[in-house]
């Protein structure tokens, strides 16, 4: 044994166990322990995972930094470019809707949609309402028709009759009168009273 376990022997108060125990651990200079090997991994195994692992690290890191470069050259040519942000917001919008109109489920809600459409269409209570409706739009065309003929007969029944056609006959007596009395100036005029046939005197007072 040498003099530093010698010390350590000395100086404990349970020096004979402590002797005894340390006796049987091998000491190495600068050897740290090492941990126990991952239960259902050899030893030559885990040295290779870890070593792939390490390697992984190091690529994530290198491709970190990449993508940051590759970033910052990519906003220097869309402001070299003139390209707003607005912009670029509704290429991203419109590539997405792109995106979700081509995507699976899209297509097939749509063919859901397009099932779904042509069973109602044909199905007996669509057409029956639809019927109904056509059915209901005639009659009501009819109606106004019918409506119209009615009151056109009864304009003409009306200028038809005894009463329409004196009251006619009247109005075209009067209007006759009136043009034919702007015509003929003042000669139709009907003459004041107690004047008679009698011409005027040439020496009448004023």
């Amino acid at each position: 044994m040498d003099s530093a376990s010698q010390d350590i022997n000395l100086n404990s108060p349970n020096k004979g166990v402590l002797s005894d125990f340390m006796t049987d651990v091998p000491v190495g200079p600068g050897v740290a322990p090492r941990a126990p090997a991952v239960e259902g991994l050899t030893e030559v195994e885990e040295e290779e995972l870890r070593a792939e692992l390490a390697k992984v690290e190091e690529e994530i890191v290198t491709l970190r930094q990449v993508l940051a470069a590759k970033e910052r050259h990519c906003g220097e040519l869309k402001r070299r470019l003139g390209l707003s942000t607005l912009g670029e917001l509704k290429q991203n919008l419109s590539r997405s809707w792109h995106d979700v109109q081509v995507s699976t489920a899209y297509v097939k809600t749509s063919e859901k949609l397009g099932e779904w459409n042509e069973k109602v269409t044909q199905s007996d209570l669509y057409k029956k309402t639809q019927e109904t409706l056509s059915q209901a739009g005639q009659k009501t065309s009819a109606a106004l028709s019918t409506m119209g003929s009615a009151i056109s007969r009864k304009l003409g029944d009306m200028r038809n009759s005894a009463t329409f056609k004196s009251f006619e006959d009247r109005v075209g007596t009067i209007k006759s009168k009136v043009v034919g009395s702007r015509e003929n100036g003042s000669d139709n005029l009907p003459s004041s009273p107690g004047s008679g046939d009698q011409p005027l005197s040439d020496h009448a007072p004023f």
